[in-house]
């Protein structure tokens, strides 16, 4: 990638980035019950890596 990024593309890249974190940690007792040890990353909408899948941005 270039040393000088757009600032629209800088904006896109964050939006994405942001896609792909974990979900928050209350959100596993909520969804699974309390006893349940589920991992928050589990049931995050969107999974992508920077490795694995390119984007389009």
């Amino acid at each position: 990638m270039t040393r000088y990024k757009h600032p629209n593309k800088k904006k896109r890249l964050v939006k994405l980035h942001r896609k792909t974190r974990w979900a928050p940690f209350w959100t596993v007792p909520k969804i699974y019950g309390k006893g349940r040890k589920v991992h928050p990353g589990r049931h995050t909408a969107i999974k992508r890596s920077w490795r694995r899948t390119k984007t389009k941005a």
